[in-house]
């Protein structure tokens, strides 16, 4: 079979596309800085177009910024098969978070022209605008525009860093931000018979895996979240004030915290599928190591498979910061609750990728999606969707972020596999 010459055959094209996209993306400090609707981002689509022209394929952005490059297929009536990714990254963090994904599609069909194979159906490779969250506080900007999602509230989101609105960022790139919410979608999603996203894994499972270092994806955790939780006991001395008459807010939080570790601990014994994390935490400008803190802000990040589970589980922290507050003499606050579905991937399609694995004689797991992903966006829309894991390094998200060339080939190689089989 022809993916079985894959691994070798097409490995130095990958190479060099992470290669070339490598050194336009470096950032000036650390690590690699691909911010959604900037000059490096637009660079990366440029990058992908002028290889699109090269091998000939057609070439589509649509009002929101998203690239599709399409391979025809021999029957152009039926929905297409599309995969793809994001083009951007979180600042000065790694190369391959959604870049892989881009780079595996370009494999395929880099491929299937080498090998002189035309499928029954088109085949689409998508890379979406702006998928992290990091530079304004909006996750799937691309996609939720793409699928008529995004809000004007949305577009007014600041930089994290400098005085720019999305909006603004949206308009520099060469887009019109009213066409960003428009409430039809900027495609014809009838068109897309299914949709699979190839991405690195951005946790140790695979990696610790010897082996299966490819994954297929169960389905993406939704996320409840507080940007802002607030502990306010009160400021005092810290050698003039007795235990028992202080209102620590550190205390208070930690207490607080520790509790609902041990509950996760009960939750994930009885099989709930759910993690839970506080990723940012501090003192008020004001603490001083001979000072009680009178106030701690912090966040909530609470991800599972169930949206019971989430809200289970939130309504169990409000329970709990009220009885710490009463018993500490704290008052607990905490700002608007952000909400993300779960997304149930398409169990036929996955179920598809575990058959082309076996057949290819590549070893996979299944396993669950703690991040999100453009492809909740789709398969929440109705798309048939599914993701496939390769294994990765020193996590992501940050500028230390490996992936083994020889891992991406394999989950190249199921994708290929999957792809050319659809309409076996």
């Amino acid at each position: 079979m022809a993916e079985h010459l894959l691994r070798e055959g097409a490995a130095d094209f990958a190479r060099k596309v992470f290669d070339d996209v490598r050194e336009f993306s470096k950032d000036p400090v650390i690590g690699i800085s691909r911010q959604g609707y900037s000059e490096k981002e637009n660079k990366v689509h440029e990058y992908v177009k002028a290889w699109g022209r090269s091998m000939g394929l057609e070439e589509k952005v649509d009002r929101c910024g998203n690239l599709f490059l399409t391979l025809p297929g021999r029957d152009r009536s039926l929905p297409c098969y599309m995969t793809g990714s994001h083009g951007d990254s979180v600042p000065q963090g790694g190369h391959y978070d959604g870049l892989a994904g881009v780079v595996a599609g370009m494999t395929v069909i880099y491929w299937l022209k080498r090998q002189g194979v035309t499928l029954r159906r088109d085949l689409t490779l998508v890379v979406f605008r702006m998928e992290e969250s990091s530079w304004f506080g909006k996750a799937y900007v691309g996609s939720l525009a793409m699928t008529g999602q995004l809000t004007r509230a949305d577009l007014a989101l600041r930089h994290r860093s400098k005085d720019q609105t999305l909006a603004d960022a949206v308009r520099e790139a060469g887009f019109d931000p009213e066409d960003m919410i428009k409430t039809e979608p900027s495609i014809d999603l009838s068109r897309i018979a299914a949709f699979t996203e190839l991405h690195i894994e951005q946790g140790p499972a695979l990696d610790s895996n010897p082996k299966a270092r490819v994954g297929i994806v169960t389905g993406i955790r939704g996320n409840l979240r507080h940007k802002l939780c607030r502990c306010l006991g009160v400021t005092a001395h810290s050698g003039a004030v007795d235990k028992r008459y202080r209102h620590d807010a550190v205390m208070a939080t930690a207490e607080l915290l520790s509790r609902m570790d041990r509950h996760w601990d009960a939750w994930l014994a009885r099989g709930e599928d759910l993690v839970f994390t506080t990723g940012v935490l501090s003192t008020a400008k004001s603490a001083a190591i001979s000072v009680i803190p009178g106030e701690v802000s912090f966040t909530l990040d609470i991800r599972s498979l169930s949206m019971d589970t989430l809200r289970r589980f939130l309504a169990l922290f409000e329970a709990e910061a009220a009885a710490v507050g009463a018993d500490r003499g704290v008052k607990f606050e905490f700002d608007k609750t952000l909400a993300t579905q779960p997304s149930k991937l398409d169990p036929e399609l996955a179920a598809h990728l575990e058959e082309s694995a076996r057949r290819t004689g590549i070893a996979v797991v299944r396993l669950p999606s703690g991040a999100g992903h453009d492809t909740a966006v789709l398969s929440n829309k109705g798309i048939p969707a599914s993701m496939i894991f390769v294994a990765n390094q020193d996590g992501s998200h940050n500028p230390y972020e490996k992936m083994k060339l020889e891992d991406f080939m394999l989950g190249v190689e199921v994708l290929y596999a999957s792809i050319a089989s659809y309409d076996d």
